[in-house]
């Protein structure tokens, strides 16, 4: 008879992320893991394989969470101009938001720590960009057809330069001890969209 699991897997993934996105992949180990879960390693290691398998499912799990989040507000029916304009002013005051701590964005963290020599971390960071990419762009397309953005601003360019930005914001924020650095620059990237 097979044994059955002693945990929940979708709560675990959920407090690995955490753990991750807190310490980073290199700074956790699978003790740290096995500890913080409360599972056994046999067990950690048979539901999710490596230490890399897991932080990849928790990575799976933060985009489709913050990507799922941001498509239902770049997509609601109405003005498109005001969501657009309402996501950098989020991602504003969360890269600000001095008691939040030096956590960032996962996708970020994993672009600066992993993606650059590890080709499955990079697929998914390019991924997550894509599609925020993709987000941005159809928002403003849908600006521009409905006169909330003038027709000489190039949505496409416009959404590269919010997702660089936005991805920015999350390194700064996780550096300065300046909130005024990070509303500010986002002053002057909404005073691009007039």
């Amino acid at each position: 008879m097979a044994r059955t699991k002693e945990f929940d897997p979708d709560a675990a993934v959920q407090s690995a992320l955490e753990l991750f996105w807190r310490r980073g992949y290199e700074a956790t180990s699978m003790a740290d893991l096995v500890e913080h879960l409360g599972i056994g390693r046999a067990s950690l290691y048979a539901t999710f394989g490596s230490k890399h398998d897991l932080y990849l499912t928790a990575m799976d799990r933060y985009c489709e969470s913050r990507d799922s989040r941001n498509l239902r507000e770049l997509s609601a029916p109405g003005p498109a101009l005001p969501a657009v304009r309402a996501l950098v002013r989020r991602f504003a005051a969360d890269a600000a938001d001095e008691k939040a701590g030096p956590v960032g964005c996962f996708v970020t963290n994993t672009a600066a720590e992993l993606a650059p020599h590890d080709p499955a971390a990079a697929r998914r960071v390019e991924h997550s960009w894509d599609q925020s990419e993709t987000m941005l762009h159809s928002a403003l397309v849908r600006a521009q057809a409905q006169g909330e953005l003038p027709g000489d601003r190039d949505p496409r360019a416009l959404a590269r330069m919010l997702l660089v930005f936005l991805q920015g914001l999350r390194v700064v924020g996780k550096a300065t001890s300046d909130p005024a650095r990070i509303r500010d620059a986002a002053d002057q990237v909404l005073a691009l969209l007039d």
